[in-house]
């Protein structure tokens, strides 16, 4: 007896069905996908339940003709190819023609279409697949589509929907996306009776992001415009400070199509290292346009992924584009205090004895309290002498000021140590920057300093850290200080294997190895490093080749630069002049490529004289 069987019309039609549509959020984009490529410049999209009663789709598209009607509903119906050589160039969003045959096979459907050449429409209503009524009907150009009562005829679906509120939310997001993708059309989302979105639909994708994602959220974006290699990129990208804990605010459109691509997140998440911290992820509203030839969009049954002819071009075209648009937007991160309470109790404190320790409680105590009568300085003894390490104001000198200006110094120490000059007077007369004012330097660790009205809080080893990476990344080749005597380092055997395979990469960046009876010798280090850290900078290197670690740009070491400009850099409670510190603050207020450590750490912050003027009850 056969066993194998042709299955009904029916029934084919069902599992069919079930491969483009899985929920109310399916029809949603099928059907909002088809008002796209019909030239609509307004689309409604109406939901009650979730989607699962009722779902209404409303454009002012081309429309219907009369004899396309019922053809529209067979399966593999479509007007937006005809051979198979069309597949190589699609640039519609449909073009299976699979549906309207879907959706009609799992719910009841009414269609209400009209051209512009017509004088009358057309109303064709279809349950479970099958034609029930097509007759003449007044309305608008353009097409309307209700579906009521989805998978009334195929109850097991019905169990794998979430509850209203979730498959509402899943429609609203692909109505989002829908209105990312396409800022020149006007979308509405009504959901239960009630508008949760209208987009201009003027083509200013700003202020269709404003609209669809939130004005809080926009603020946060930077645009960019970039072409490379015939891959045009747009769009908006977050500021660093703008990072994210997960990736659920990137938003890629591939022609116009929203995709997953992990070609484009790597290039994203790349142009980012260095500039936010680990565990978070930039947010992004990027459209990629290229050759319709050179991507497929037919890999996938919903069409969320695409793949591409060459991936490099388009990872190069993103990459460079949000590296360029990081580099333009370098405005320090600002600081925001909270208001004191109206009627906030005033602080226990220790009387000052001297207008230097009144100074610092007064900075540090809430301003709803005015502060008491200045006591009269008395006399403190003398306070013990400001130690400073030699070798660590030479690192200084020869790192962090390279051709800035010099700025208003405070009054001289008593019997200041002497110093190498800090700067070439030449380049300070003929630099026009505005001056940085050095007003200090808090808990050994926070440069404080005074720019174009606002004031600046400044993390030194951050700040030298950056400064450091940025002057080894500048040539292909480093300077090294060669040892009085060489250094044996001792190292595990899968660990003297991997630097072994790099020597050329770490001579590079400046460090001169031999093999030497299963250990390496270190006959020199880059000249930025101290003597002592080779032993633990080679081991950390080890570690990292070993993991994988390896970034997928040209810099392909870049990593190394991180780990060298960590471990040189001066650290939290090392000692300095005010001249250096000064020289630190100049370097990173007049340098726009120093805002964040090689690990993504703000390395300063803005305290802005409005800020700092509500805090003190000035302006309200």
């Amino acid at each position: 007896m056969a066993r194998i069987q042709v299955l009904d019309k029916h029934t084919a039609e069902l599992i069919a069905a079930g491969e483009v549509v899985e929920r109310p959020a399916s029809v949603v984009k099928e059907l909002a996908e088809n008002a796209i490529d019909a030239g609509a410049h307004t689309i409604t999209v109406d939901i009650q339940n979730g989607g699962v009663t009722y779902i209404a789709i409303t454009d002012d598209g081309c429309g219907f003709v009369r004899e396309d009607v019922p053809t529209a509903f067979l399966r593999h119906a479509t007007s937006k190819i005809k051979t198979e050589d069309d597949l190589d160039g699609i640039a519609t969003l449909g073009f299976r023609g699979e549906a309207l045959a879907s959706v009609a096979a799992v719910a009841r459907v009414e269609l209400v279409t009209r051209t512009e050449e017509d004088l009358a429409g057309t109303r064709y209503v279809i349950e479970g697949g099958e034609e029930v009524e097509c007759d003449d009907i007044g309305c608008p150009r353009g097409t309307t589509i209700c579906v009521r009562d989805l998978f009334y005829n195929v109850p097991a679906r019905m169990k794998f929907l979430k509850k209203d509120v979730g498959e509402a939310n899943a429609v609203a997001g692909v109505v989002d996306r829908l209105a990312l993708s396409h800022p020149e059309i006007s979308f509405r989302f009504i959901r239960d009776g009630k508008d949760e979105l209208l987009t201009p639909g003027n083509g200013d994708l700003d202020a269709c992001i404003n609209a669809v994602l939130g004005r809080e959220f926009a603020k946060t974006l930077t645009p960019l415009d970039y072409t490379l290699g015939g891959v045009h990129v747009h769009g908006f990208i977050c500021r660093p400070e703008g990072a994210r804990p997960n990736r659920t605010m990137q938003h890629f459109f591939v022609n116009g199509r929203y995709v997953k691509t992990r070609t484009a997140m790597a290039a994203l998440e790349q142009a980012y290292k260095g500039l936010i911290m680990g565990g978070r992820f930039p947010s992004c509203v990027l459209h990629v346009d290229l050759p319709t030839e050179t991507v497929d969009v037919n890999v996938h049954p919903a069409k969320i992924e695409v793949r591409f002819v060459n991936e490099k071009p388009v990872f190069d075209a993103v990459y460079h584009s949000v590296k360029n648009a990081l580099q333009g937007d370098s405005a320090p991160r600002q600081a925001v205090l909270p208001t004191a309470p109206a009627k906030a109790a005033a602080p226990t404190v220790i009387a000052p004895t001297t207008a230097r320790e009144w100074a610092v409680q007064t900075a540090a105590r809430p301003v709803a309290t005015p502060p008491p009568a200045m006591p009269k300085p008395v006399a403190a003894k003398p306070a013990a002498p400001f130690l400073r390490d030699e070798s660590a104001s030479l690192k200084w000198q020869e790192t962090i000021v390279r051709e800035k200006v010099i700025p208003p110094m405070p009054a001289p120490e008593p019997k200041p140590e002497p110093v190498a000059p800090i700067v070439d007077e030449q380049v300070t007369m003929e630099t026009e920057l505005p001056p940085v004012i050095y007003v200090g330097e808090v808990l050994h660790t926070y440069v404080l300093a005074e720019w174009q009205g606002s004031l600046y809080i400044i993390d030194k080893h951050a700040a030298h850290e950056r400064i450091l990476y940025n002057e080894l990344k500048k040539t292909a080749t480093h300077d090294s200080q060669y040892l009085l005597a060489p250094v044996c380092v001792s190292l595990g055997r899968e660990e003297y294997g991997v630097l072994l395979e790099h020597l050329a990469a770490l001579a590079d960046v400046g460090f001169e190895l031999e093999e030497f009876d299963g250990a390496l010798l270190v006959r020199a280090i880059p000249a930025v490093l101290t003597g002592g850290d080779e032993t633990a900078a080679l081991r950390e290197i080890a570690g990292r080749l070993l993991a994988g670690k390896r970034d997928v740009t040209t810099d392909r070491m870049d990593w190394i630069y991180h780990s060298i400009a960590c471990r040189a850099a001066v650290k939290a409670g090392d000692n300095g002049t005010a001249k250096e510190l000064a020289a630190l603050a100049t370097r990173v207020l007049t340098d726009a490529e120093i805002r964040t450590c090689p690990h993504g750490r703000p390395v300063c912050v803005e305290l802005t004289k409005k800020e700092l003027e509500k805090q003190f009850g000035r302006i309200v």
